[in-house]
C-alpha cells in the first residue's frame, strides 16, 4: 500500500503532456497556456490621465489654493481615443478625461474637482489646488515594458492573465488540449436517474460530481453508461473507453470481493496496473495502469472515496496532461474552530466547512455519507494517529 506522496510521484512520472492548440483569447479562460509570452508593446502604449479634469504644466500652478486660485487658459479638449500633437503652452491647460493621451508639455493632471470654471469667460478656468510632476498620470510603460514576460508556459489562464494578453493585443494563445475523460460507473446495483429502483439498487452519482470535477480541471469528461458487474460487459466498456478517449476513470469494481472485476478485466485486455491501494481515507482501493500509452484510474464505488481519489490522484494527472506546471489542488489558509482527530493508521482527508468563526468538520465522516459531502468547502489532511487542535493552522484543499 503506497503512501498518497508516492502515489501521487508515479501518476505524474507516468503522464506526458498532450500536444497543444491554438485558441481564441475569448474562450481560453482556465486553460493551461503552452507558450510563453512577452509583451509586444508598453502598457499604458502612451502617456495617459488617470482622471477627469485638467492636463497642464506643474509649475503653472505651484501656487495655486483654495484661498488664492490661479487661472489658465483651457486651448483644447481631448477625448478618449484622440491624437494629440500641438505641445501645450505655459499658462494654459486642457480639458482632459480617463484615459485620454497627455499632450506634449503636459506634466501633470488637476481632477476636476479642484479646479472651477470662469461663467464670464469659459475658456479661463481657475485652479484650487497645486499639481506636483506626474500628478494623476499613468506614463507609458509604468505598468509592463515592452519586452518583458507576460505569462510563462504551464500558467492557467485566469482572468486576470486574459485581461493583460488582451491588453497586448493577443488574439488567440497556444494551449493545452482538453483531454477526454471517459467516466465509468460499474455495478449491478446502479440505476440511472429517474428510472424504477427495485430492492437492493440505488442511483448512481459519482458520474455527474466526477463530471464536474473533471471540467473544473480543464477536461472534456465523456460520461458512459452504467456497467454491470460482468466480465465481457466490464471488458467491452473498458475497451471502449480507451478506444475513444484520452484517459478512462472508473468508480466502483476494485477492490476485493469477487464482483470486483475491473482490476481482472484491465490486464486481460493487456493493460500494465502499476499500483493499487493508497494509504489514505477515504479512497484505500484505488488502482492505477496503463494501456497502449492511455491510463486507467480505478476509483471506489463509495461516492466520498471517488471526490477525494479524483481530486488527489486524477486531477494532477489532468492538470500535468494539458501541459501545467503546478498541479497541486488549490487551497485557502484556515484556523480550526475545533479539533480534528485521526485516530487510524491511514491519513484521513477529513471533510470541512469554512466559516467566518473558522475551520470545522462538515459532519459524519463515513465514505458513503453524501450529506456531510454536500455541506463541505473542502478537506484537511490529518496524519494517522494525530490530533489537530482547536486554533491550530491548516490548510484546506478547496473543491473549485
Amino acid at each position: 500500500m503506497l503512501d498518497l506522496a508516492e502515489a501521487q510521484r508515479r501518476v505524474l512520472e507516468a503522464v506526458t503532456p498532450g500536444p497543444p492548440e491554438t485558441a481564441a483569447l475569448t474562450a481560453a479562460g482556465g486553460r493551461i497556456l503552452r507558450e510563453r509570452i512577452d509583451a509586444p508593446v508598453d502598457l499604458p502604449p502612451f502617456d495617459n490621465s488617470a482622471m477627469d479634469g485638467y492636463a497642464l504644466r506643474s509649475p503653472d500652478v505651484a501656487a495655486a489654493s483654495a484661498g488664492e486660485p490661479v487661472a489658465l487658459v483651457c486651448v483644447a479638449s481631448v477625448a478618449a481615443g484622440a491624437s494629440v500633437t500641438e505641445p501645450l503652452a505655459s499658462g494654459t491647460c486642457a480639458r482632459i478625461f480617463t484615459g485620454s493621451p497627455l499632450p506634449p508639455g503636459a506634466d501633470a493632471v488637476v481632477m476636476q474637482e479642484d479646479t472651477r470654471t470662469d461663467q464670464d469667460q469659459p475658456n479661463r478656468v481657475w485652479f484650487l489646488d497645486r499639481a506636483r510632476p506626474g500628478e494623476n498620470v499613468r506614463f507609458r510603460g509604468e505598468d509592463v515594458r515592452r519586452g518583458a514576460p507576460l505569462a510563462d508556459s504551464g500558467a492557467r489562464l485566469t482572468a486576470g492573465r486574459l485581461a493583460l494578453l488582451g491588453a497586448c493585443g493577443r488574439k488567440t494563445v497556444l494551449v493545452g488540449r482538453a483531454p477526454r475523460v471517459a467516466l465509468l460507473a460499474t455495478g449491478s446495483e446502479l440505476r440511472e436517474a429517474g428510472e424504477a429502483l427495485d430492492p437492493g439498487q440505488i442511483y448512481e452519482s459519482n458520474r455527474v460530481a466526477l463530471a464536474m470535477l473533471a471540467s473544473q480541471a480543464g477536461a472534456a469528461p465523456q460520461v458512459r453508461p452504467l456497467v454491470p458487474d460482468e466480465p465481457a460487459a466490464t471488458a467491452a466498456a473498458l475497451e471502449q473507453a480507451f478506444a475513444d478517449d484520452d484517459l478512462v476513470v472508473t468508480t466502483g469494481g476494485v477492490s476485493v470481493g469477487e464482483h470486483d472485476l475491473v482490476k481482472r478485466a484491465f490486464t486481460d485486455l493487456g493493460g500494465e496496473l502499476a499500483f493499487w491501494r493508497v494509504a489514505i481515507k477515504p479512497g484505500k482501493p484505488f488502482a492505477f495502469g496503463r494501456w497502449r500509452g492511455k491510463l486507467l484510474f480505478g476509483l471506489p464505488g463509495n461516492p466520498v472515496s471517488a471526490l477525494v481519489t479524483f481530486w488527489l490522484l486524477v486531477r494532477p494527472a489532468l492538470m500535468r496532461l494539458q501541459g501545467a506546471a503546478d498541479c497541486s489542488p488549490p487551497t485557502q489558509p484556515g484556523i480550526l474552530a475545533e479539533a480534528l482527530t485521526n485516530p487510524g493508521d491511514r491519513t484521513h482527508f477529513v471533510r470541512v466547512v469554512v466559516e467566518t468563526t473558522g475551520v470545522r468538520s462538515a459532519g459524519r465522516q463515513a465514505s458513503h455519507a453524501l450529506a456531510s459531502l454536500a455541506r463541505s468547502d473542502g478537506l484537511v489532511e490529518v496524519g494517522p494517529q494525530t490530533t489537530l487542535a482547536m486554533g491550530a493552522a491548516v490548510t484546506v484543499l478547496t473543491w473549485r
